[in-house]
């Protein structure tokens, strides 16, 4: 980006085109150069510009600049701007999960709430724990088994203590009436599930595990047991951070089991996206963009890439950046955190945010969540479709 100044008569005026004699040139979102041209540096040694009023001119010009570059939010509903390739498939509801046959969504009707399916074909939808009185819980995820795991409290409490340190896992059978079982694991936030196996991974902090340091956190891999009363074995932790500069939440398995991403989430509300090796315990920063939120949500099936919720579009619209003003990236897992594709547009409008993706294991499509900047995250009004091949 470069904005030229000209001369015009005995004043000076913006145009561009070879009439140039300086220009300010935009290095990054923060950085501006001063440029002479060849005429103007030859011109400048025999005639005399007054240096006050060019350094002025200059800097009114780097100030529109920069002012110029930052695109407006506009006011409206993402909702009623939809492109071709996204539908809306409810009109409620947060944290969708995707079966692994891809046949139906699990969602859940709000934070501290019930569990409920979706069928794709008919969009008939069923109520996963409406015989559980006082439901609370905060996600529905599927098992390979087509069973679920159910993440919240027993009871609600209150949103922190509820979240943090009630939070746990639960096995919900698949079959009709069914009830949930409680797992005997707390744990914080979400889990990783794998589509292929049993395989579970989550994560905790001091006030799910005593045995942590207050800063510390933990990465945990296990398999759900269904032999009998459903139970975690084969519990490792896999990874620990000692301090608050990563605060670790499992995602998902890729690469057949083998890896799986998590996020690291950092001070001043800023996070990054990461992957292990669990062969190696090689841990590797995907994301690579120190000082803004790049949150891992749901893996594409070829293990290539990842979406990701990320505040990168504040660099063209400005605004608080962190969890509130984030839209659905692709990132690339080559670890140059240079391949970031934006998917989707919510944030563009004021107020607006899209959130919680997840990709169909045929990568034909990806479930996510219409939500707003300024409430907390996870929070969602409705499930839509981003259909990536129909």
């Amino acid at each position: 980006m470069e904005a030229y100044i000209a001369r015009r008569g005995s004043g000076k005026c913006f145009v561009t085109g070879p009439r140039a004699f300086a220009w300010v040139q935009k290095l990054d979102n923060r950085s501006y150069q001063l440029r002479l041209s060849p005429r103007e540096s030859l011109r400048r040694k025999t005639d005399s510009i007054s240096g006050m009023r060019l350094f002025a001119l200059l800097l009114a010009s780097t100030l529109s600049l920069a002012h110029s570059s930052l695109a407006q939010r506009t006011p409206g509903n993402p909702l009623e701007h939809l492109p071709p390739n996204i539908e809306i498939l409810t009109h409620f509801g947060e944290r969708a999960d995707i079966s692994p046959d891809n046949q139906r969504v699990a969602f859940m009707t709000k934070s501290f709430g019930d569990a409920m399916v979706v069928d794709l074909k008919s969009r008939m939808i069923q109520c996963l724990t409406c015989n559980v009185p006082g439901a609370a819980f905060l996600r529905v995820m599927h098992l390979v088994t087509g069973d679920y795991i159910l993440i919240g409290p027993d009871h609600f409490e209150d949103v922190h203590i509820s979240r943090t340190r009630d939070n746990e896992l639960w096995f919900l059978s698949k079959e009709r009436g069914a009830k949930p079982v409680r797992l005997g694991q707390k744990m914080s936030e979400g889990a990783a599930i794998s589509k292929k196996t049993l395989k579970i991974a989550f994560s905790q902090v001091a006030a799910q595990a005593s045995d942590l340091a207050p800063e510390a956190s933990r990465l945990i891999v296990a398999d759900v047991d269904l032999s009998g009363v459903p139970r975690l074995v084969n519990q490792k932790t896999v990874y620990e951070s000692k301090d608050r500069n990563c605060v670790i939440e499992a995602q998902d398995f890729y690469d057949n089991d083998t890896k799986m991403t998590f996020t690291c989430y950092e001070p001043e509300g800023h996070s990054s996206v990461m992957g292990i090796d669990l062969k190696t315990g090689q841990v590797t920063n995907f994301s690579k963009a120190p000082g803004t939120y790049n949150e891992v949500e749901g893996m594409f099936p070829d293990g290539r890439y990842t979406a990701v919720e990320a505040d990168r579009q504040c660099e063209q619209l400005g605004g608080a950046r962190g969890s509130g003003n984030i839209d659905i990236w692709k990132l690339r897992l080559d670890g140059t955190g240079k391949d970031f594709a934006r998917l989707t547009f919510f944030n563009n409008y004021e107020g607006g945010k899209a959130s919680n993706p997840v990709v169909s294991t045929d990568g034909r499509f990806m479930a996510f969540q219409s939500a707003k900047a300024s409430d907390l995250a996870g929070v969602g009004y409705g499930i839509l479709i981003y259909w990536f091949k129909r």
